[in-house]
């Protein structure tokens, strides 16, 4: 099945990118240089976490116009045999890769699929894993040449991993320049630039691999060392909640499509610039607001909470795609469910809103009475134990927080 991130390289890696997103917080700390808050380093993994479900899923059109097309129309001039057919595929890949991404920040229809990777206002390994859960709808049309030309699927595939594989190490701020290979390849220092929503470097370094399609295209920036990017999306997203971090550009253009009075306006919302809204719709902002992370103060209840859901969850995840073959369809579904549904609110808990411990304590609940009795899961598989252990765990932990607080409640009472 041909899929641009379907790879298993992508999920052996997984265990790989946690250690050295540990390591990078580590000696962070170490160095005194740590750009890790739990907030923020959550919602990248749940992000992340959620987004290989619509894969799993095959949602979309993609696989079957694929197939399709390779079956139908391919030209064959690339045999799987040919050593040259994966260098070629490599290059072209990445090639492909650079105008899709290009077009997905200079589209808005296209950038409310990728928004969701630059809405991080940390530029750390972490990062890198906040993929798209609805990159599905559209990115494939840009590798439709290559399947035109007659790239193996199995080439495909491979080549597509290593790209995405390669793209992980970029996202870090304590490697500096590298020198030439910084003409060639993307490094930390030039992808930095790519994440940062200063006017100076926005909209550039487009690169999977390479950075030399920005140099042949002109969209190349080199860091400047007067200006210091500032991360994130200029249209804060102030949120924790992944399926949020998702909908957002979404919801923006619909609002904005229902309230311009201009019919023109109406339709060109969903095609126009990123940064195009109609007049009626423009917001002021504070100027001051462009330097201020999102970080709202929380207690240290919901630190340690939201601590070991980032735990539980990565692991009940990870073991899904580890024992995929064992899982049914359906029940990818209701995993899907699950995680984005736990990280959804304990995101919403690590903005202050203490009204989701009830939350989670009914749906941990509801989902222990729904696998252990209804099983709607086969609780052969470890998966479905993991995340069973995970649900009590969350009743025990929501239920000693309510304890504590009550007694400290009585004690405040009596005092």
């Amino acid at each position: 099945m041909i899929v641009t991130d379907k790879s298993s390289i992508i999920t052996f890696a997984i265990p790989v990118f946690m250690l050295l997103i540990l390591i990078e917080y580590c000696y962070g700390v170490y160095k005194g240089k740590s750009n890790y808050r739990l907030n923020d380093t959550f919602t990248s993994l749940s992000i992340g976490m959620i987004s290989r479900y619509p894969t799993m899923l095959n949602l979309g059109l993609q696989s079957l116009i694929f197939v399709y097309i390779s079956k139908y129309f391919n030209v064959g001039l690339l045999s799987v045999k040919n050593p040259f057919t994966w260098i070629i595929a490599f290059l072209l890949y990445d090639l492909s890769y650079y105008w899709m991404h290009r077009m997905h920040h200079e589209i808005k229809i296209l950038w409310a699929t990728h928004s969701v990777h630059h809405h991080g206002e940390e530029f750390n390994l972490s990062t890198a894993l906040r993929q798209t859960s609805t990159g599905w709808l559209w990115k494939w049309v840009f590798y439709l040449p290559m399947v035109f030309l007659g790239v193996p699927g199995e080439v495909f595939v491979t080549v597509a991993g290593i790209n995405l594989v390669y793209q992980f190490w970029v996202h870090t701020e304590h490697i500096g320049h590298l020198g030439f290979l910084e003409k060639i390849f993307i490094t930390p220092m030039n992808h930095g630039i790519h994440h940062a929503k200063n006017k100076e470097y926005i909209d550039a370094n487009y690169g999977g691999v390479f950075i030399i399609w920005d140099r042949m295209f002109g969209t190349y920036i080199a860091r400047d060392p007067e200006i210091k990017p500032v991360y994130g999306t200029v249209s804060a997203l102030k949120s924790w909640n992944p399926i949020w971090a998702n909908l957002q550009i979404f919801t923006t253009m619909f609002k904005d499509s229902i309230k311009t009075k201009k019919l023109s306006d109406k339709v060109r919302v969903w095609f126009s610039k990123t940064y195009w809204r109609p007049e009626d719709c423009i917001e002021e902002k504070d100027p001051k607001e462009f330097y201020v992370k999102f970080d709202p103060v929380i207690s240290s209840d919901i630190k340690v909470f939201s601590f070991l859901q980032l735990m539980f969850t990565g692991i009940v995840s990870t073991s899904v795609l580890f024992f995929l073959s064992q899982i049914t369809y359906n029940e990818i579904f209701i995993y899907a469910i699950a995680i984005t549904g736990l990280s959804s609110m304990t995101g919403l808990l690590l903005e202050g809103k203490r009204y989701m411990y009830s939350v989670i304590l009914i749906a941990s609940i509801l989902g222990i009475v729904a696998i252990d009795f209804m099983g709607i899961l086969n609780t052969a598989v470890m998966s479905a134990n993991l995340l069973t252990s995970q649900l009590y765990v969350n009743i025990l932990m929501v239920c000693l927080i309510y304890i504590y607080q009550s007694y400290q409640n009585i004690s405040l009472a009596k005092n």
